[in-house]
């Protein structure tokens, strides 16, 4: 498996949250706290590095405690951009972290073993990994290596693709699937609409974690 110490978290939240009406979707609550906060407080206890990918005044996100790296590249160019970003800033300030590993900051329930299992998952033949729930690959759930930096940084300037799924198809991806789950816990909150499936799914996800560490102690 991966050092962690050579592995730098990325929270994923540059993009311009359309479906939610301009609101500020990290910041949306669900039960009375942001869903980056369930984000942040899954995240901290699996790796030592993070990073918080976002666009605009970063004075909003102060609570969180993290360094905020905004887009490398103009137009909110999507999550490949994000992953750009934290490649960049890698290598500008923590020259020891060969990977980066990604979160959406819209996605409160990933798996607390989503590190581990995807860091345990790259190899010669795969150099990139992401994770999928039911077959659905989560494109913003992946690993890369931070040595793919300059030819991400091609494909998105030049050959303009910002697709993440275009980009990987060129390299050896690992499949990390969380299939054994009773629910997704890729659900992710797009819309104003989707607080309420998320604030049912909360109640959900922490009896499925109390039932899992039950079981884990017998």
């Amino acid at each position: 498996m991966l050092n962690k110490d050579k592995v730098l978290g990325v929270i994923l939240a540059g993009g311009q949250a359309r479906r939610m009406g301009g609101a500020d979707k990290p910041l949306t609550e669900i039960s009375g706290k942001p869903l980056l906060a369930y984000v942040v407080e899954r995240l901290r206890p699996q790796l030592p590095h993070l990073l918080l990918n976002a666009n605009g005044d970063t004075k909003r996100y102060a609570q969180f405690n993290l360094p905020v790296q905004e887009d490398i590249v103009p137009d909110f160019a999507g999550p490949l951009a994000g992953v750009l970003s934290a490649m960049a800033y890698a290598r500008a300030f923590q020259p020891q972290v060969t990977h980066v590993i990604t979160v959406a900051a819209d996605t409160p329930f990933y798996p607390s073993e989503y590190i581990d299992r995807m860091l345990s998952s790259v190899d010669e033949a795969n150099t990139l990994a992401c994770a999928s729930y039911k077959g659905r690959t989560q494109p913003v759930f992946g690993l890369w290596s931070v040595d793919l930096h300059n030819e991400l940084h091609r494909a998105l300037v030049e050959e303009d693709i910002h697709k993440v799924d275009l980009f990987t198809a060129r390299y050896g991806v690992a499949d990390v699937n969380f299939d054994e789950m009773s629910f997704n816990p890729f659900f992710n909150v797009n819309r104003i609409e989707d607080v309420a499936e998320g604030e049912a799914l909360l109640a959900a996800h922490v009896a499925y974690e109390a039932l899992a560490v039950t079981h884990h102690d017998k």
